[in-house]
């Protein structure tokens, strides 16, 4: 093997490598390895994966592997050339233009080696992450390939907050997974198994023995605890102290005039300055001129003469006058800013010496007013009125001495203060009202139309289990729907305007109250449970006997009915007529008595009605005030009475006794005409 080989090879098995990122680095290992590895077989395909990797070198170390082609004269020596590289990929693709590399210049002696080319550019094939291979070769060049950084991927720097989220549930409350015993699914669609949960002593041991507990928080996603890292301690602290959350941005960095740092070159304005711009004005000259006329002829003091004359001034004793005169008390209320002293009440008619007979005391009025003695400013009148036939009758009053010394206590013991007059403008007396979107949750959006009735609609009312309700109105057509669907279910002729209908809210009885004209009729809609409905046709169709006599004032308000098969059979159970319209019907909580209102019926116009002996009762004998509507309480014995002006409680228990009832205002409160029954 020539000299300049073998020096080449012991170089190598030095094992010498240079750190330094994007460089690769060809090395040789150990001789021993070299020599128990060592094969023909190997030795040529060294060379061919050289000759593959360095196409047209013209480098002197290329030569002398080409001389040395046969596998027989290069079993002297053995090397393995191994190519190592800080990034690790799949596939790696270089090109040539980009990573243009350099040849380190090999360290050999001057005198035997001759100098070589600096520089060659080497195309770099595609390396696959493979096994380290070790190969033989006679002579193989040191060679050390600087390459070009590749460009950072999409996905290694990519900060997206959905990149990895293993529950794909969505930005939903987790509250809605509390009842399940997972709280989402992977990306697969697999339930998310909720982690174990411990109880209060588990959190207090952590709370105890783990470092990290006062850093750790709770995914609510995915349920698991995360500790925050310090940028996240930092982050988080620097907002509780209101600072800006990067500390390093420069909040006091110098200020950038964007708009006057350039001078441009050309003016904004297509036309140059006026040639008076650059002149004195003339009559700033004359301004000044007439200045310094007056500072000559002394009418104008200059700022010196005029601190002087101020501190000579405040030298000088100053004296006030106690008693004023009238051409002083302009000065004086400069001055001292002056607060008049209130002026005195007039007299009135009680202050005279004749007054009216209503102004003198009775004797009651007397007597509360001795009784006052001790605490004279709650009195009315600080004198008792009196009365003479003449001015020359009346004798000297003897505490006016007294009044004129607490006068004079007044005028200067009293502090006084100005009272300032209250400026309301007009707007300001109107209420505030507040915005509609303040006042949400109201009704925004219309789910659903229950169509079927052909005029006005008057009434409606609900079943006590919400599956249905009951309209009304001028077509005369009781109406019943469903409420989720909005079928109309049933339609029930009843012969007149209806102007209330009401829901018994007993669930044992299906009866729905309808007030039409002058008639009210209880009706079974026959909807819901059958058997509630077959109940209630038995119940309406026995008649109760009774032994009570009805009055002749009851009889000509009201007369109960039985009705015939044709209103039988629409669902009609029992006819009451009135006397005068009925305007609107209430049921008591048990649903066994219900209420009418007939305003037009002056003192017959509420009528209280029982269900299961079929008979009413007028229980006001004189009403005040036109009735309007009437409601009993959902749980106490109370019945309310809405007048247009007021509203009437009534005890049912106390029924007669007077007794007056408590209630807030502005009730009127009626201790009378409690009901009678």
């Amino acid at each position: 093997m020539p000299r300049k080989g073998r020096k080449l090879l012991k170089r190598k098995s030095e094992g010498v490598k240079k750190e330094s990122k994007g460089v690769w680095i060809v090395e040789s290992d150990r001789e021993d390895e070299n020599k128990s590895v060592a094969s023909s077989n190997q030795d040529s395909g060294a060379e061919d994966l050289l000759t593959q990797e360095f196409p047209n070198s013209e480098d002197s170390s290329d030569d002398e592997v080409q001389e040395n082609d046969n596998p027989e004269a290069s079993d002297e020596e053995q090397d393995e050339v191994l190519f190592d590289s800080d990034i690790e990929s799949e596939e790696l693709s270089f090109e040539s233009d980009s990573s243009a590399s350099e040849d380190q210049p090999e360290e050999s002696e001057a005198s035997e080696t001759p100098p070589k080319p600096a520089k060659a550019s080497l195309p770099l094939p595609k390396i696959c992450p493979t096994p380290r291979k070790s190969f033989n070769t006679s002579k193989t060049p040191e060679i050390s390939i600087t390459s070009s950084k590749l460009p950072p991927e999409e996905y290694e720097y990519d900060s997206s907050d959905e990149e990895d989220i293993r529950n794909t549930v969505g930005n939903i409350p987790m509250k809605w997974y509390d009842d399940y015993s997972h709280i989402g699914y992977n990306l697969d669609g697999k339930k998310l198994v909720k982690p174990e949960k411990g109880d209060l002593l588990d959190n207090f041991l952590k709370r105890m023995e783990d470092p990290d507990f006062w850093r750790s928080v709770k995914d609510p996603a995915t349920g698991q605890v995360v500790i925050l890292s310090e940028e996240d301690i930092n982050l988080i602290t620097r907002i509780q102290k209101q600072k800006i959350p990067d500390p390093q941005f420069d909040d006091y960095a110098p200020w950038v005039e964007y708009f006057t740092s350039e001078v441009m070159k050309t003016p904004l304005r297509k036309f140059p300055e006026h040639k008076k711009s650059f002149l004195p004005s003339k009559n700033e000259a004359r301004q000044v001129s007439k200045l310094v006329h007056a500072l000559k002829m002394g009418w104008i003091k200059s700022s010196e003469e005029l601190k002087k004359e101020r501190a000579d001034k405040n030298k000088q004793p100053q004296f006030y006058m106690l008693w004023q005169s009238d051409d002083q008390a302009e000065e004086m209320r400069r001055i001292h800013r002056h607060i008049p002293a209130p002026k005195r009440h007039l007299p009135g008619h009680a202050e005279s010496y004749n007054p009216p007979p209503e102004y003198l005391f009775d004797t009651k009025e007397l007597k509360q007013w001795n009784k006052l003695k001790m605490t004279p400013w709650k009195r009315k009148l600080h004198f008792v009125p009196q009365k003479f036939n003449t001015l020359r009758e009346v004798p000297a009053y003897p505490k006016y001495i007294k009044e004129r010394f607490q006068r004079c206590l007044d005028l200067y013991l009293c502090p006084r203060a100005l009272k300032m007059k209250l400026t309301i403008e007009p707007e300001e007396l109107v209420p505030q009202l507040p915005s509609p979107r303040d006042l949400q949750p109201f009704p925004t959006t219309m789910s659903m139309v229950y169509k079927g009735h052909t005029d006005m609609v008057r009434s409606i009312s609900t079943q006590g289990r919400g599956q249905y309700f009951a309209s009304g109105g001028d077509d005369m057509h009781l109406r019943i729907w469903e409420v989720s669907t909005g079928r109309c279910v049933k339609v029930i002729p009843c012969g007149g305007i209806i102007r209330c209908v009401a829901w018994c809210p007993n669930e044992a009885v299906s009866l729905i109250a309808v007030a039409a004209d002058k008639k009210v009729l209880l009706i079974n809609p026959g909807v819901g449970d059958h058997l509630v409905t077959s109940k209630t046709d038995k119940l309406m169709g026995i008649i109760p006997e009774s032994d009570v006599i009805v009055s002749e004032r009851v009889k000509s308000a009201v007369q109960w009915e039985q009705p015939n098969d044709e209103l039988w059979g629409t669902g009609v159970r029992i006819v009451i007529n009135h006397f005068n319209i009925v305007k609107q019907i209430t049921w008591h909580p048990k649903g066994d008595y219900f209420a009418t209102v007939m305003p037009d019926g002056q003192n017959r116009s509420v009528l209280i009605s029982q269900l299961s002996k079929r008979r009413s009762q007028l229980p006001f004998s004189r009403p005040k005030g036109l009735v309007q509507c009437v409601l009993f309480h959902p749980v106490r014995p109370i019945f309310f009475v809405a007048t247009q002006r007021h509203i009437r409680v009534y005890d049912l228990k106390k029924a007669g006794d007077g007794e007056e009832i408590v209630v807030w205002l502005p009730v009127d409160i009626d201790n009378g005409n409690t009901p009678s029954w």
